[in-house]
């Protein structure tokens, strides 16, 4: 905002003539840059506000409410409704609001005004870009074609060079062919001219030219020679197959003499070669060995070099090589032993190939064809004269003595240098063997031993197992005889103590199966050949621990039956003398005593059996299910097996364990008919208050039982366990029956008897058998019929018709049975009940 500048100015506001008092007016510029229309409104009134804001605060607040009416609406009033107002006020409350509202219509119009200034400008404006644009596509036009034009040109020019291009290339490629042409022709002259020096008399070699015998110039004369056998050699077989039979002799006189040549020129370098290596001057080596790699490839001078290397051909060598594993006359020939020396030697054949490595490499053309024949050499050579020294592999038929071994030894060698040999391989497979198949090569060192091996790992397990058992045996023997004798007094004795089973000698078969599981997972590399030779060395253990297991058994039972042969020995009839009756109740006793202890051994028996068992399954668990796995079938063939060889042992102990209860049954029935005495059960009416305790047998049978079962707790576990204690608790149930059937019973005997009852009843509890402590709550309950009197046996059994057979055995041994005529009485009672 500014004064007035110019006279379009003047003469704008020369037009209203209040505009033309103002001392400002706008201009385009207020509102370039940072336009703000505060700050614009600002300029327009701060020269007129001072005024009002200098009056007194006191008339400010007076007029509040008025100045709030005049500015709610937000707006100013207009020019009349300010003229309304001050009439009614003797001063007006805003005199500047005249000036302003000038102000603003003024600026208004200049707004107007301005606004057509613009929109005239933009128009000029609109019109010059217009003209600018057209002419602008002109040019851009014309540019255009002038582009096109150039591009045609360079197309043009491209293939002008192109074809100069390919002209100069063809005349490039005649010429270099026609320059190798002309050298080919010069060297075929040449070459000719060398032929024909060779062509002369068979075996001449006198006339050739200097060039052949010059040393300083051997790698070309080897060249050419080369060259020339490679022309005479193609040219007998063309002519050959026109049939051209001169020609072809000519030539073959030519390659004689070359062949002649070149052999002579070989050894001639092999042995500058030699001289060379001698003296370690690795520059002559590798200038000789360049050359002789024209002649077959340079094999001759690389197996030469492998050839003479000390380790093949030197003797001492050798034989130190078997002092160091081996040992002096191999008196130290032990698996330790010879693993300790396996790996000194490996190491020192290691390094010593790693020390001709480095040779190679600086002196052959091809290190890695002279590693592969090193390496194949030190394998086939050095390490199989030594396996063949140290490993013997026995025969079958006759297998060597567990004194010399047995075949265990030879297997633990076996398995020591394989896997040493093992090693080895990888070793020099680390230093470099080329392109050689250095792991195939060893596995075929062992490969005569791998054939047969599963045979002799069972071979071996059969042997171990036959070399135990006999030393066994021995041990047994020489046990004196008085330590196994058992109730030898008065007569009555058994023989010594069977051998028992032993956990320990079962743990040793497992040790054996493992040792041998180990060897075949090293010799096996195929997970089917794995498995296969895992499971028949699992069925040795399972066939070896059956039959041991089965004869400990077996011998346990043999001492049962003998201990049941001794008590029917010294079974005797009623009518004997007083002094025989008492010497054979002493035999008796003794054959008792025998059979108690049969039977706790055999219950020790039937435990380490049982813990054998499951050191068997155990181990086919953790080492030998999972090797199984790679063949369909295998493990629940291992299985089944396992299942099958246990099943004789089975046997035998269920065999075994019925001979038990025999035998337990025999000393109860022994101690009833010895102890039992008539009055227990038909004491007297004499006024004596009557016996609570058990009977004399029944206190004797009990504390049998209890001692001679401890052993059968302890040594049965699980549905075995179940399975004995109940059939042996029905045994006795059914033993003191027939007992009891041969007593008569008053009243007061049937209170000693329900005494006895509940006596044998608390023992059999520990049976943990339901069916056989139902069994003695009933014979409890059929003791009443002893104690009730005869009026009151209707009513004893209603709740338990069950029993009513055995009631009726039990009612006829009451001292009452005939006086009180119970028989018709019961006879209509239990056709009344039926």
């Amino acid at each position: 905002m500014r004064e007035a500048r110019d006279g379009s100015k003047k003469d704008m506001h020369s037009k209203n003539p209040s505009v033309s008092s103002l001392p400002l007016i706008l201009d385009v510029d207020d509102f370039k840059g940072d336009f703000s229309f505060d700050a614009l409104f600002g300029n327009l009134v701060n020269d007129l506000l001072p005024s009002f804001q200098e009056e007194e605060s006191d008339s400010i607040e007076g007029h509040n409410n008025i100045s709030n009416d005049v500015f709610s609406n937000g707006h100013l009033r207009g020019q009349s409704d300010t003229i309304k107002f001050s009439q009614g006020l003797s001063t007006p409350l805003f005199p500047e609001v005249d000036k302003l509202l000038t102000l603003f219509k003024d600026s208004s119009q200049e707004l107007v005004d301005l606004r057509k200034q613009i929109d005239g400008k933009l128009y000029n404006l609109k019109k010059d870009v217009a003209a600018q644009d057209s002419k602008h596509r002109k040019t851009l036009a014309e540019l255009e074609k002038g582009v096109d034009g150039l591009f045609d040109s360079f197309a043009r020019l491209d293939s002008r060079i192109s074809s100069v291009g390919q002209t100069a290339a063809k005349i490039g490629d005649h010429l270099q062919s026609a320059d190798a042409q002309r050298e080919t022709a010069s060297q075929t002259i040449e070459l000719i001219k060398y032929l024909m020096e060779f062509n002369g008399s068979p075996g001449d070699l006198m006339e050739l030219s200097p060039l052949f015998s010059d040393d300083s110039r051997v790698a070309e004369a080897a060249s050419i020679a080369q060259k020339l056998r490679s022309f005479a050699e193609e040219d007998i077989g063309r002519q050959g197959i026109v049939g051209n039979a001169t020609a072809s002799r000519g030539l073959e006189v030519a390659v004689a003499n070359l062949q002649d040549y070149c052999n002579e020129l070989e050894n001639r370098l092999l042995s500058r070669f030699d001289a060379a290596s001698q003296r370690r001057e690795l520059s002559t080596m590798a200038e000789c060995a360049k050359i002789l790699s024209q002649f077959n490839r340079g094999t001759s001078a690389m197996q030469h070099y492998v050839a003479t290397r000390p380790m093949f051909i030197d003797v001492e060598i050798m034989n130190a090589d078997t002092r160091l594993v081996l040992g002096e006359q191999g008196l130290q020939a032990t698996p330790s032993n010879v693993a300790r020396g396996l790996s000194s030697l490996y190491k020192e054949i290691t390094d010593t190939v790693r020390k001709e490595a480095a040779t190679i490499m600086a002196v052959f053309p091809s290190p890695n064809d002279v590693m592969s024949i090193l390496v194949q050499r030190v394998l086939e050579q050095r390490v199989t004269a030594l396996l063949d020294k140290l490993l013997m592999k026995p025969s079958l038929v006759n297998i060597p003595s567990m004194e010399e071994g047995g075949l265990l030894l030879y297997l633990r060698m076996l398995a020591v240098a394989y896997e040493k040999t093992q090693e080895l391989a990888r070793d020099l497979r680390a230093v470099g063997c080329g392109d050689l198949d250095v792991e195939g090569l060893t596995e075929s060192l062992f490969s005569v031993h791998k054939e047969e091996y599963p045979e002799h790992e069972q071979a071996s397990l059969r042997q171990l197992y036959q070399a135990k058992m006999e030393e066994l045996h021995a041990e047994n023997q020489q046990v004196p005889e008085s330590s196994g004798t058992i109730g030898r007094s008065k007569g009555a004795s058994v023989s010594t103590s069977p051998q028992q089973i032993s956990v320990t000698v079962v743990t040793e078969f497992v040790r054996w199966n493992e040792e041998a599981i180990s060897r075949c997972t090293l010799f096996s590399s195929q997970p089917a050949t794995l498995a296969t030779n895992v499971k028949a060395v699992f069925t040795c253990l399972l066939d070896e621990v059956s039959q041991y297991i089965t004869d400990g058994l077996e011998r346990a039972r043999d001492s049962l039956t003998e201990a049941a042969a001794l008590r029917e020995r010294f079974v005797l009839g009623t009518s004997v003398s007083r002094r025989v009756a008492a010497a054979a109740a002493s035999a008796a006793e003794a054959a008792a005593a025998a059979g108690e202890s049969s039977f706790k051994s055999f219950m020790v028996a039937v435990q380490r059996c049982g813990s054998s068992v499951a050191i068997v399954q155990q181990y086919f668990a953790n080492s030998i299910s999972r090797l199984l796995l790679p063949v369909d079938g295998a493990h629940a063939a291992s299985c089944e097996e396992m299942s099958t060889a246990m099943s004789s042992a089975e046997a035998a102990a269920y065999k075994g364990l019925q001979q038990c209860i025999e035998t337990v049954m025999a000393e109860v029935e022994r101690l009833l008919s010895a102890e039992q005495k008539a009055t227990d059960y038909r004491s007297p009416d004499d006024g004596i208050a009557p016996d609570h305790r058990p009977t004399i047998a029944c206190t004797r049978v009990v504390a049998y039982l209890s001692r001679v079962l401890e052993s059968a707790f302890t040594a049965l576990e699980g549905l075995n366990k179940q399975a004995f204690l109940t059939e042996l608790g029905n045994r006795l149930h059914k033993g003191l029956l027939n007992h009891w059937q041969k007593f008569t019973f008053n009243p007061s005997g049937g209170l000693r008897l329900k005494r006895d009852i509940t006596e044998y009843g608390e023992f059999v509890r520990s049976f943990n058998a339901p069916s056989v402590d139902e069994n003695f709550e009933l014979l409890g309950i059929l003791a009443n019929v002893f104690i009730v009197a005869p009026e009151s046996l209707s009513t004893l059994f209603e709740g338990t018709p069950s029993i009513r057979k055995d009631a009726q055995k039990f009612i006829e041994l009451r001292e009452d049975y005939k006086s009180a005529k119970l028989a018709s009485r019961l006879s209509s009672l239990w056709q009344s009940s039926s």
